[in-house]
């Protein structure tokens, strides 16, 4: 049995015998005493039947008000493979930070406190992680092989941050929300002192830094059943998360986050125009060529309303500025000349206007649902606010996506660069603050 200052207490020596487990779970909770105590009494079950690893499992009660502490203290008390502490402030990602940094486990592994993750998939998880095989695995609802069971408004919030994801941060894993997620402890050490979220986007942060310092990530499709009782602000939640991405996309662009590659065998991938002095530019000359194409929008859609209905003009005047737009954003924006890929870079144009579609589209709906027959002035109000939400995701796909140059050929590249790949910057980031 560990002691229980051992977690927190760097300069404790743990008794003779004591080995420490090859996995430590972490179960963060707030206010969770309704489905702590059979929870967790589940998850003991599981891992005394079917998981061959020597496993220790924390409690990580953080900032609750109601009698969860009192609960964990009482199965710390009964069962010798639990832990409990208590953190004063809140935040899921305060929280495994804070026992992940001090852990002696070789796996550092967290789920969510409703098991909503069918259990079968721990062993999965981990087993790649202690083989050394991969350095970073994720449960995932959203591969081919996973069973979900949830909410329609649930299943489109999660697809549509993964996209942004995707979209903003060149993420390639395919969800970030899952609770269900393990990591090397030797990696973790690295990249958990450049964290700086507190909160829920403590693990998207992490596997963007994850990602970007070459460490394999390895992906497990998951069975998933929706918590109906589930007490999450997806609002505030998704708010928070859309900071964080704010916040990375710009350290990142701006080079403010620098690490080092951890794993050299898995070469970087940055995409068009990532280095941090062509933002500016590009920004500004994206800015003007929206302004002018945003006007153009809107003088077709004046036009073309006097004869159309509201929803067919503003699809009409979209797809018209939308191949103009993405012509002298290609050319003038991110330099690209002559016609080659100038077919894809249209098609992916075209895709990317979709956005701006669809936000128009919506925004459109809502105001004539408020109002059925608002004024010219109120719809044009609605769409510019709209276009320029689309504006902001649009330039995002545009340095990320539509423009993005193809890697050349392994054969191009010189033998001795081929051999020895260059590293990137060794520089880690030095955290400005927290988010709360």
């Amino acid at each position: 049995m560990t002691p229980p200052n051992h977690l927190l207490d760097h300069e404790h020596q743990a008794p003779a015998g004591y080995h420490a487990p090859q996995v430590e779970i972490v179960i963060p909770v707030r206010d969770e005493e309704r489905d702590l105590d059979r929870s967790v009494r589940r998850l003991l079950r599981y891992l005394r039947a079917s998981f061959p690893f020597v496993s220790r499992v924390i409690i990580a009660d953080n900032g609750s008000t109601d009698r969860t502490w009192a609960v964990a203290a009482a199965l710390e008390a009964e069962f010798a493979e639990v832990h409990a502490v208590r953190l004063a402030e809140p935040g899921r990602g305060r929280a495994l930070r804070t026992l992940w940094s001090a852990s002696d486990a070789d796996v550092l592994a967290y789920m969510d406190v409703d098991l909503s993750t069918d259990l079968n998939a721990l062993l999965p998880l981990v087993a790649p992680l202690l083989s050394g095989h991969s350095d970073l695995a994720i449960g995932t609802r959203l591969a081919r092989g996973a069973r979900v069971i949830r909410g329609p408004r649930r299943e489109v919030i999660s697809r549509c941050y993964n996209v942004l994801l995707h979209a903003t941060l060149g993420a390639r894993f395919s969800d970030a929300q899952c609770g269900f997620k393990a990591i090397r402890a030797d990696q973790a050490r690295l990249l958990l002192p450049l964290t700086r979220d507190t909160a829920w986007f403590f693990d998207t942060e992490l596997l963007i830094l994850a990602e970007r310092s070459g460490l394999r990530i390895h992906e497990v499709p998951v069975d998933w059943v929706d918590d109906s009782d589930s007490r999450v602000d997806i609002l505030a939640t998704a708010l928070a998360d859309l900071r964080g991405i704010g916040r990375m996309a710009w350290a990142l662009s701006r080079g403010s986050i620098q690490v080092r590659r951890l794993r050299d065998d898995s070469p970087a991938q940055a995409p068009a125009g990532a280095h941090g002095g062509e933002l500016p530019r590009q920004l500004l000359r994206f800015i003007a060529v929206g302004v002018a194409s945003t006007l153009a929008y809107l003088l077709l859609y004046v036009a073309a309303r006097g004869v159309m209905a509201a929803q067919l003009a503003n699809a009409v005047s979209l797809l018209v500025t939308a191949v103009g737009n993405t012509a002298v954003n290609r050319r003038f924006t991110f330099g690209i000349h002559g016609r080659e890929d100038s077919a894809r870079h249209q098609a992916r144009g075209l895709i990317a206007f979709g956005t701006g579609l669809l936000l128009t589209s919506a925004a459109l709906a809502a105001l004539h649902m408020i109002s059925p027959r608002p004024s010219r002035t109120a719809e044009l109000t609605v769409l510019l606010i709209a276009n320029l939400a689309a504006t902001v995701v649009r330039f995002a796909l545009y340095r990320r996506w539509v423009f993005r140059h193809k890697a050349p050929p392994a054969t191009s590249r010189p033998a001795a660069a081929a051999a020895n790949p260059p590293l990137a910057p060794a520089t880690l980031l030095q955290p400005e603050g927290t988010d709360r």
